[in-house]
Parts: structure tokens; sequence; C-alpha cells
């Protein structure tokens, strides 16, 4: 159970990492855990010229989750270049989906993941 934590505390740390990095003064985050699911919401603005870098984040949420790659890799998120795609696409492989919503100037983010046993 720790380590499914610890998970949780490196993918906050990694999309912190990345709206800190386009720009975003104003970041709130949330975990909510209910039954077998866990949930983390973003929402945060961010600099004018970044909308590429939001989709592409978008995009590399979007990886079907790889429960091999989650249990090899996973301490890699959260450390190194923050924001880079690699990184955003283990955040992918780790989740169960994703719910991103652009708006004009702030994004809001919904990372949907079921605990392993």
């Amino acid at each position: 159970m720790l380590e499914e934590q610890r998970k949780l505390v490196r993918i906050i740390a990694e999309l912190t990492m990345f709206f800190l990095e386009i720009g975003a003064e104003h970041i709130s985050s949330n975990v909510d855990r209910e039954g077998a699911e866990e949930r983390i919401s973003f929402r945060a603005d961010y600099r004018p010229g970044c909308e590429d870098k939001l989709k592409e984040m978008q995009k590399c949420l979007s990886e079907q989750r790889n429960d091999g790659i989650e249990d090899i890799y996973w301490e890699l998120a959260g450390s190194g270049n923050h924001g880079q795609t690699t990184q955003l696409m283990l955040v992918g492989m780790m989740i169960d989906r994703a719910e991103v919503s652009i708006g004009d100037g702030f994004v809001e983010l919904t990372l949907h993941k079921k605990p392993r046993e």
C-alpha cells in the first residue's frame, strides 16, 4: 500500500513541475480516494503560447496503462527533466484514464487510477 501512495506523490510532483514550467502562477491539486479508485485533480493557469505543450500533455496522458512499465519505472516519475514527453508518457502509463479540459488561460485535469493489489 505504501508503494501505491508513493506513486500518487510522484504523479503529483511531475504534473506540478509541468504546470510550473508552462508559467502557472496558481496551481491547485486534490486527491480523492473513494473505494477502488483514486482521483488526482489539478487546476492551473498557464502562460499564453503554451497551448502546444498542453496538447502534448493531453496526448501523453492518453497512453494506455501498462502495469509492467509501472512496476519497473514508476520511481522515475517526478525525477529528471520535468515536463519532458517521456516523463508525461510514464504518468500516462500509470493511470487508467485522464480527463483534460483546456480553457482560455487555464487547464483542468482529472486523473483516474485504480490501485494495484
